[in-house]
């Protein structure tokens, strides 16, 4: 978008990871075209949720698309949970000869990688560069009559975070204090990349789909007056029954978030929706809709309104055939740094 037109909206776009012909076809969809080799509109702007890398078939195109976007001004993003995670995985700390990464490339947290390690396997310089580029991606983004994060709008904590830095963004001292699980640090990049959780009682645990298994469950950050278990519980795999059923004790409600009726609408992504797109209130959209596990990816023609419209979504079907890796998938037309 040339600087001299005037701007009519954003388009917020839901978690990619690596889904990079499903984003095509959405910014068609969309309006937007290739300029010089970069999508852009011609009087409207994308605003990516994050979670851009990992799981997908083509993480790599789809993290220079989104770059790419974002450099030429074509674009907003703000940092996901998988974005976060890949720089501590490749950031190295402590003194040399006892230096370890920041986070700890274990069976897990390398699994969750995999795709994306194996994908930039032969391109380590483009890796490292990327890393650097998501280092400065702003948690969360206050625009003309919205906002958006990744997983969940904490006001107390951001309003504190701007108190103290001055800014949306954080810097490498500031992820490296986020290691301690007890500092301001981890607080923020856990509750607006991650989420609110609450323990599941008595020591209970639950094992997911992905076959891990928690102790905790993820919540809602606004409730209407919740009464049970299954009145905040959000996310892909159900609670059990008698868990579900359990009635929310004091302690528990102290521990949950509301999103004002009156907040500007927010827009975040991260909890694997499924189904048609719909608005969860009227301020109030996730546009996360599970497309790496063919579902759909999805996003919200924003105009200004200050009431949310099921109506303003657009989402593409993602299919198995997009999936496929092999030598011809045009990796070799990207190469950079």
């Amino acid at each position: 978008m040339s600087n001299n037109q005037t701007l009519k909206g954003y388009d917020i776009i839901g978690d990619i990871h690596g889904c990079s012909e499903a984003l095509e076809r959405l910014l068609i969809k969309l309006g937007y075209s290739k300029v010089d080799g970069v999508y852009g509109h011609p009087d409207r702007k994308a605003v990516f949720v994050g979670d851009i890398i990992d799981r997908g078939p083509h993480i790599r195109q789809a993290a220079w698309l989104v770059h790419d976007m974002v450099k030429a001004g074509n674009a907003h993003i703000t940092m996901g949970n998988h974005e976060y995670n890949a720089i501590a995985y490749m950031t190295v700390v402590g003194e040399e000869g006892s230096q370890e990464y920041l986070r700890e490339h274990n069976h897990r947290h390398t699994r969750i990688m995999r795709e994306t390690l194996d994908q930039f396997a032969d391109y380590q310089d483009e890796w490292q560069y990327l890393i650097s580029w998501f280092l400065t991606i702003p948690v969360f983004l206050e625009l003309p009559g919205f906002r958006v994060v990744h997983a969940c709008w904490d006001e107390e904590l951001i309003e504190e975070f701007k108190a103290r830095r001055n800014t949306n963004t954080i810097d490498l001292e500031f992820l490296i204090a986020s290691s301690d699980l007890d500092s301001f640090e981890f607080q923020i990049m856990d509750r607006l990349l991650r989420g609110t959780n609450l323990k599941l009682p008595n020591g209970m645990a639950i094992e997911g789909k992905d076959g891990y298994v928690r102790q905790f469950f993820r919540t809602k950050f606004w409730t209407d007056e919740p009464d049970i278990y299954q009145d905040i519980v959000f996310q892909p795999d159900p609670l059990p029954d008698e868990i579900a059923q359990k009635q929310l004790t004091d302690e528990d409600r102290d521990k949950l978030l509301s999103y004002a009726d009156d907040a500007p609408p927010l827009f975040f992504g991260h909890y694997w929706r499924i189904g048609k797109p719909e608005c969860i209130k009227p301020n109030l959209a996730c546009l996360d809709y599970s497309a790496v596990k063919y579902g759909k990816l999805v996003a919200y023609r924003f105009d200004g309104e200050e009431q949310l419209s099921d109506s303003k979504y657009v989402f593409i079907d993602v299919t198995p055939t997009e999936f496929p890796l092999d030598d011809s998938n045009g990796l070799e037309d990207l190469s950079r740094v």
